[in-house]
C-alpha cells in the first residue's frame, strides 16, 4: 500500500484510517498505565503481597515505558515503521495474556515489564505514523492524537472498577486480547507499507542503556528496601551504575543515550525537572487516592473507579485552552498557575483523611487537581524545545520524554513505600492517619513542583529570539 496522497483542501480518507489505528495503540498503552491504580488493593489481597511490592505492577510498567523510548528511532530505521508497530501490538497483546495467567506478584510484575516495553514503543510510533500520514495537515489531526492522553485517566479507573465489581482481576488484562487482535488486523490492512529500513549511521548506545536501566531499577528497589541489607546493597550498586552512565554520557555527548549537555541550559533543565515532577505527581496521586477510597473510606473498587473520573474530566477541560492560556499568561505564568491549582486541589485530601469523608469535596478536589496538572506540561515542553537548536531537537525530544516518564515510577514508588511504612506504624483502627501523613507528603511534592515552574522563562519570545540570533551569527561565521 502506497503512502496516501493529500489534496490541498481535504484529507484523504486513508489518512483518517491511519490516524485511528495509531490512536488505538496509544490508547491501549495509556489505559494500561492507569487501569491498575484502582486494582492495587485487590491485587495485594489476591496475590498475598504487600502494598510496597504490588505497586511495582504500576511502577515496573511505567519504568519500562520510559526505558523503551531510546530504542524507538533505532528500531524504526532497521525494521520499518509498520513492521515495528505490528510487532509491538503483538507483543503487547501477548504480554497482556501472560499478565492474566500470573500466579504471583513477582510473575505479574515481570509480565507487566514486558507489556510496558511494547507499550513504550507504541506511543511514539503512533505519533510518527500520524505525522507521516498527515504531512502539512498535521495541525488538523494533532488534536485527535491527544485523545488517549485525555481519555486514559477517565476510562482507566472506571473500566477497572467495573471489572473488579463483576469479575476477577484477570479480566483487567484479558480485555486487551480481543482489542489487540482487532488492532493488529486493522494495522495490517490500513497502515502503509514501510520498507525504508536501512543500515543507518545512527548508533544505539547499548552500553549506556545497560548502565541506565539496571541502575534505575536498583535505585527504585533499594529505596523500597532501605531497612534491609539487600536494599542498601542495591542503592550502592545503583550509584556505581548511574555514575558510570553519567561519566560515559558526558564523554560521548550527542552520541550518548541521553545528551547530558542539554541539561546544562537553565531553561531546558527547568523544563525537564518540571516534566519529571508533574508526571510523577500525576501517577502518584492516581495511585494513592484509590487506595485511600478503598482502604480508609470503604468504597468498592467499582465506586472508587467512578469517583476518580473527575480527575480526568478536569484534565480534558484544560487541554483545549492551553494555547490561549499560554499566549495570555506566558510560559511561567501558565505552568506555575497550573502547579498552584493542582496543589490547592490536593490540600483537601488532608481534611478528608483527618476529619470525615465528603463526596462533594472529593469530586471538587479531583476536578481542580486535574485542571492544574494538565496545565503544567504543554508550556514547559514548549520552553524546552525553544531552548535548543534545530539539529538538537531529536535528542532533546528523546531526553525530555525519558526524564518525564521516569517521574511516574520514581514518585509512585516513593509515595507507595511511604504509605506502606505509615500503614505498618499505625494500627488498623487508625489507618486514616497513615493516609493523612501520606497526603501531606504529596502536598509537599506539589510545593516542589511549584518551585520548579518558577525557574521557567516568562514567555517563549524570551528564549526563541536569542536562539535565532545565535544561529544567525553561526551562519555568518
Amino acid at each position: 500500500m502506497s503512502e496516501p496522497t493529500l489534496e490541498p483542501d481535504r484529507l484523504d480518507p486513508r489518512v483518517w484510517r491511519i490516524v485511528w489505528v495509531a490512536i488505538l495503540g496509544s490508547l491501549l498503552a495509556q489505559l494500561d498505565a492507569t487501569i491498575i491504580n484502582v486494582s492495587l488493593s485487590s491485587l495485594a489481597a489476591e496475590l498475598h503481597s504487600s502494598l510496597s511490592v504490588i505497586q511495582w505492577v504500576t511502577s515496573g510498567y511505567l519504568l519500562a515505558l520510559a526505558l523503551a523510548l531510546p530504542l524507538n528511532a533505532w528500531l524504526v530505521e532497521r525494521i520499518g515503521a509498520k513492521k515495528l508497530y505490528l510487532i509491538c501490538f503483538f507483543g503487547f497483546t501477548l504480554a497482556s495474556g501472560l499478565c492474566a495467567l500470573s500466579w504471583s506478584a513477582a510473575s505479574l510484575i515481570g509480565f507487566r515489564v514486558l507489556q510496558g516495553i511494547s507499550g513504550g514503543l507504541m506511543a511514539p510510533m503512533a505519533q510518527l505514523m500520524v505525522a507521516r500520514a498527515a504531512g502539512k495537515h498535521m495541525v488538523r489531526v494533532i488534536g485527535y492524537a491527544a485523545i488517549p492522553v485525555l481519555l486514559g485517566p477517565v476510562l482507566g479507573p472506571v473500566i477497572a472498577g467495573a471489572i473488579l465489581q463483576h469479575a476477577s482481576w484477570h479480566w483487567l488484562f484479558l480485555i486487551n486480547l480481543p482489542v489487540g487482535v482487532l488492532a493488529i488486523v486493522l494495522a495490517f490492512l490500513f497502515l502503509p507499507d514501510d520498507d525504508q529500513a536501512s543500515a543507518s549511521t545512527r548508533r544505539l548506545d547499548l552500553l549506556g542503556l545497560v548502565l541506565l536501566s539496571p541502575g534505575l531499577v536498583l535505585f527504585l528497589y533499594g529505596t523500597d528496601h532501605l531497612r534491609d541489607h539487600t536494599g542498601i546493597t542495591a542503592i550502592l550498586l545503583s550509584v556505581v551504575l548511574l555514575a558510570s552512565f553519567v561519566f560515559k554520557a558526558l564523554k560521548d555527548r550527542e552520541r550518548a543515550l541521553i545528551d547530558l549537555q542539554l541539561f546544562g541550559g537553565t531553561v531546558f533543565s527547568a523544563s525537564a525537572v518540571t516534566q519529571f515532577a508533574a508526571n510523577g505527581l500525576s501517577f502518584a496521586g492516581q495511585m494513592l487516592i484509590p487506595i485511600y477510597l478503598i482502604r480508609a473510606v470503604g468504597e468498592s473498587p467499582g465506586a472508587a473507579g467512578w469517583l476518580m473520573a473527575p480527575l480526568g474530566l478536569g484534565m480534558m477541560c484544560t487541554y483545549p485552552w492551553m494555547g490561549q492560556l499560554t499566549k495570555r499568561f506566558g510560559i511561567r505564568g501558565t505552568s506555575a498557575g497550573g502547579a498552584t491549582v493542582a496543589f490547592l486541589g490536593t490540600l483537601p485530601f488532608l481534611y478528608l483523611s483527618s476529619h470525615y469523608f465528603n463526596v462533594a469535596v472529593l469530586v471538587g478536589a479531583l476536578f481542580i487537581r486535574g485542571v492544574g496538572i494538565s496545565a503544567v506540561g504543554v508550556p514547559s515542553i514548549s520552553a524546552a524545545y525553544a531552548a535548543v537548536r534545530k539539529e538538537q531537537l531529536p535528542m532533546a525530544t528523546t531526553s525530555l520524554n525519558i526524564v518525564q516518564r521516569l517521574g511516574g515510577p520514581t514518585l509512585t514508588t516513593l509515595c507507595a513505600t511511604f504509605l506502606g511504612w505509615q500503614l505498618a506504624v499505625h494500627s488498623s483502627a487508625n489507618v486514616t492517619s497513615a493516609f493523612t501523613i501520606s497526603f501531606a507528603l504529596l502536598c509537599g511534592l506539589h510545593a516542589v513542583l511549584i518551585m520548579a515552574t518558577m525557574r521557567l522563562p516568562l514567555r517563549l519570545e524570551k528564549i526563541t529570539a536569542p536562539r535565532e540570533k545565535s544561529q544567525e551569527v553561526e551562519t555568518r561565521a
